[in-house]
C-alpha cells in the first residue's frame, strides 16, 4: 500500500492539571523501519488508567504531549525490511508493555507502556516494532480484539498465572468493569464458581445472566466478607481479583479461604495500608501485586480465549470522531465490560 503522509490522531496535551483531549487531523506518518511494523487500527478500547491519565493522577513523567490508550486491535499494512513474524494484511493486536516478550518483569518494563511511556493505539495508524505484537484468532472482531490487551491480560496473569485457578475452584470478582467482568469469563471457563459484587443491583443481574453463582450489593451489605463467607459455608474463596485497594484489601482478607490467592490490580479506594503478615502466614495466604503481564501471557490468554470461544463483553462501541463521548462514559462508571472504539 501507498503509505498517507498524515494521519488522524488524538493527543493529550498537557494543562496545568491534567491533560486535554485533542484530535489532529494531520498527525505525520512516515515508513516503518527495518524491525517495525504499520499497523491499520481498527478499534482500541479504554480502561481505567486512561481516565486517571486525562485527569493527571497516573504519572507518564514530563510528557508535554501523549497519543493515549494501550489497547488496540488492527492488521497490518507494510513492514519494514527485516521483520520476520508478520506480513501484510495480518490481524494483530498490540501488546501493552512492548518489551516484556516472557517471564519476569525487569526494571525496564514499565518504560515500553503504551499510551503512558510510549504514544498509544488512538489513531489510525501506529508503527511498532514486531516484537510488541501479537497474531489474532480467527473468530475474534477487531472491537473483541481490542479489549484484552490490559484488562484480559491483567485477570489472566492473576488468576491464571499467578493464582493458578483449578476447576471446582472458587473465585471473587469485585466490580464489574473491564478487568472483573474478563476476570468472571476466563474463570468459568476454567471451571470455578464465580462471586461478585457490584453497587449495582442492575449490573449484578447481568453478571448472573453471565453465569455468575453468588451476588452481594456492597451498598446494601457493607459487611460483603461476612455474606461471602456464609455463602460458602464459612470457607472463603480460593481466589480474589482485588481492584478496591486500602478500602477493600481487609475485607478480601476476611472472605479468603486458607491457601487463597489474593490478586492486587487496583486502587479505586486508594493505596497504601499494611498487609497483615501473621493472618497470610498462619492461613498461608498469598498476595501478588498484578501489573498486567507480558506478550507470552497475551498470547497464552488468546489460545484459551480461542479454545473456550469466549467472547469479551463489550458494554458500548463508540465512532473515532466520539472518543471524547467514550471518556465522559467511563468516567460515568455505567458500564459493565468494556468500552470501545471503532477507528
Amino acid at each position: 500500500m501507498a503509505i498517507p503522509a498524515t494521519q488522524q490522531q488524538y493527543e493529550l496535551i498537557k494543562q496545568a492539571q491534567g491533560f486535554s483531549l485533542r484530535k489532529d487531523d494531520q498527525a505525520p506518518l512516515r515508513a516503518p523501519a527495518d524491525n517495525e511494523v504499520l499497523v491499520r487500527v481498527r478499534a482500541s478500547s479504554l480502561n481505567r488508567r486512561d481516565l486517571a491519565i486525562l485527569r493527571g493522577a497516573y504519572p507518564v513523567g514530563s510528557k508535554e504531549k501523549l497519543v493515549p490508550l494501550s489497547d488496540g486491535a488492527g492488521e497490518v499494512a507494510a513492514i519494514g525490511a527485516r521483520v520476520t513474524r508478520f506480513k501484510v494484511g495480518d490481524r494483530v493486536a498490540a501488546a501493552f508493555f512492548q518489551n516484556w516478550l516472557a517471564g519476569r518483569a525487569s526494571a525496564m518494563t514499565a518504560t515500553s507502556a503504551l499510551g503512558g511511556a510510549l504514544n498509544g493505539m488512538l489513531a489510525q495508524y501506529v508503527i511498532l516494532g514486531e516484537e510488541g505484537l501479537v497474531a489474532l484468532p480467527a473468530d475474534l472482531t477487531f472491537e473483541e480484539a481490542a479489549a484484552l490487551p490490559c484488562a484480559g491480560v491483567t485477570a489472566w496473569a492473576g488468576l491464571m498465572r499467578c493464582g493458578r485457578l483449578q476447576a471446582g475452584d472458587t473465585a471473587l470478582l469485585q466490580g464489574t468493569g473491564g478487568v472483573s467482568v474478563l476476570g468472571m469469563q476466563i474463570a468459568m471457563a476454567a471451571g470455578a464458581k464465580i462471586y461478585v459484587t457490584s453497587s449495582s443491583d442492575a449490573k449484578l443481574q447481568r453478571a448472573l445472566a453471565l453465569g455468575a453463582s453468588g451476588l452481594i450489593n456492597y451498598k446494601a451489605t457493607p459487611d460483603w466478607e461476612k455474606s461471602l463467607r456464609e455463602q460458602t459455608g464459612g470457607v472463603g474463596v480460593n481466589h480474589i481479583l482485588e481492584v478496591g485497594g486500602s478500602g477493600t484489601l481487609p475485607k478480601s482478607l476476611a472472605a479468603a479461604s486458607s491457601g487463597a490467592h489474593i490478586a492486587l490490580i487496583g486502587g479505586l479506594s486508594g493505596f497504601g495500608g499494611d498487609l497483615p503478615a501473621a493472618a497470610l502466614i498462619g492461613r498461608n495466604i498469598s498476595v501478588t501485586g498484578i501489573f498486567v503481564g507480558s506478550r507470552a501471557d497475551f498470547s497464552d490468554l488468546l489460545a484459551f480465549v480461542a479454545r473456550h470461544r469466549i467472547k469479551p463483553v463489550l458494554d458500548r462501541c463508540f465512532e473515532f470522531a466520539d472518543a471524547a463521548a467514550a471518556y465522559a462514559y467511563m468516567e460515568s462508571a455505567s458500564h459493565f465490560g468494556k468500552i470501545v472504539i471503532r477507528h
